[in-house]
């Protein structure tokens, strides 16, 4: 279940008139708004505020152009700049503690919840948005606003603070704040934002109209109200549900980290005392590998079982990243994939490709495909994958290109271990296992036959646990 595309229906019909049923005692909606408006000219006369100015027209257009919007016939649609003022000022003297509310302080999503600094007004009083309990603040920026960063200030210290200016403040003139929150929260609001950006990529604004020309809907009062209430009851079911949800995804992930414990442990499948011995097997592939039956890191292993190193099983080798100022080494037809492109299973994806001159000229190597990939460092540590076609490496991956057992037995053993692997890289900054430690690594190795049997039965049981998650 998409629980975020649930909320957005849930807001959807909410902000169209159609998760509640109508009152016909209800006060319409225009008489509502031609009291706000007698209110806010009321305001503008004595002084108290501002008259909003509209946004400029460009090429004899209007700045922001509004669209037909299907709304129950006791319903209006107003401009922004009509219910709320925007970006007010506060007077507070300097010595009074206010909340301070950097962008970091308001949550994503539909929560609207926020936190806040306490600061003194002399400190935070310039260069910084006002706003009161009851404001509501809109990121302005992207992708804060894709983010649904908005709330409702509350709770803060003597009524009143500051933050940062990619917060858009709106102070309602006599609408129910929450009913908003949540219609600039709907992906109705979020299109009509980006419709509009203004800014180059990474730093784009929502243009000044979405806050002062466009027109919204506006229920009664009454009806606001219910709407909050039956939003309210509705999110939190979905809260439930994605509780719930959390705790069995966390049960899914401990299961297939148990299987693949039972897997490595000769526990998973039955042992075949038919099978050819897996020292026999090591022997036929790497005469020379040392061999172990009984390594305390594993204990007693079964009978047909040994252990030996990484090395032993196969060929490592890591990669190299051609040189950036050699634009003849980039954009050929060989891929090139960075342990970002690592997704912890077949590989299909490598945005990024070398020229057949890099690899001739540079230390890069070209690996098969079905080589098994390890991330050795960075913030993709103990990250792996399997190549679905060649492809070459950087120097933050390493390759196991000729492993002659099962392949998939040993992407599942890294994975099993992928924790071993992140301590034996330490806790730096730039944690690194090395090749050096991949290779000296113990692994239990079973006889070929049973890497098969075991192969499919991980699958088997993940394909299971895979298709309960995607029914979530």
């Amino acid at each position: 279940m998409n629980t975020k595309a649930l909320r957005q229906k849930i807001l959807d019909l909410a902000i169209h008139g159609k998760l509640v049923p109508q009152d016909p005692n209800d006060e319409p909606a225009s008489v509502l708004l031609e009291r706000i408006k007698e209110e806010k000219e009321r305001l503008i006369k004595e002084g108290k505020i501002k008259r909003t100015k509209r946004s400029k027209a460009t090429c004899d257009k209007p700045h922001y152009e509004n669209e037909d919007f299907d709304i129950p016939n006791s319903w209006t649609m107003a401009e922004m700049s009509d219910l709320f003022l925007l970006n007010p000022k506060n007077e507070v003297d300097d010595e009074t503690e206010v909340g301070f509310v950097p962008m970091a302080c308001v949550e994503d999503g539909f929560s609207g919840n926020h936190s806040f600094e306490t600061r003194k007004w002399e400190d935070v009083k310039k260069g910084y948005c006002h706003f009161q309990n009851g404001d509501i603040g809109v990121a302005k920026i992207s992708p804060c606003f894709e983010n649904l960063k908005s709330c409702i200030l509350h709770s803060l210290p003597n009524g009143v603070g500051t933050g940062t200016t990619e917060l858009v403040i709106l102070r309602s003139l006599g609408v129910y704040v929450p009913f908003y929150m949540y219609l600039f929260k709907s992906s109705w609001y979020i299109s009509q934002g980006t419709k509009y950006f203004k800014g180059v990529v990474g730093q784009q604004r929502v243009n000044k109209a979405i806050f002062t020309d466009l027109k919204v809907p506006l229920p009664s009062v009454a009806e606001q109200k219910r709407i909050v209430a039956e939003i309210k009851r509705w999110f939190a079911f979905i809260d439930i549900i994605e509780h719930e949800k959390s705790d069995l995804q966390e049960n899914i992930k401990q299961t297939k980290s148990k299987i693949l414990d039972l897997a490595t442990h000769g526990k998973l499948v039955p042992q075949d005392p038919t099978d050819e011995p897996a020292t026999e097997l090591l022997k036929r592939i790497n005469p020379k590998a040392e061999i172990t039956c009984d390594n305390p890191q594993y204990g007693k292993l079964p009978n047909g079982w040994c252990e030996t190193l990484l090395g032993n099983i196969g060929t490592w080798q890591s990669g190299a990243t051609p040189s950036r100022l050699r634009k003849e080494y980039y954009g050929g037809s060989i891929p090139w994939l960075k342990t970002g492109d690592l997704n912890d299973g077949i590989v299909q994806s490598i945005p990024e490709c070398i020229t057949e001159r890099a690899l001739e000229e540079t230390s890069v190597k070209l690996n098969p495909a079905g080589s098994i990939l390890i991330a050795m460092y960075g913030a993709t540590i103990g990250r792996i994958g399997i190549l679905s076609k060649p492809a070459t490496t950087n120097q933050a991956c390493c390759a196991c290109v000729d492993y002659l057992p099962e392949k998939k037995f040993l992407f599942y053993f890294l994975l099993a271990n992928r924790e071993n692997f992140i301590a034996m890289g330490g806790g730096g900054a730039q944690p690194n296992i090395s090749k050096e430690k991949i290779i000296h690594t113990h692994i239990p190795l079973p006889p070929q036959q049973e890497q098969h049997r075991i192969v499919a039965k991980i699958e088997e049981l993940f394909a299971q646990l895979d298709n309960i998650t995607s029914s979530l």
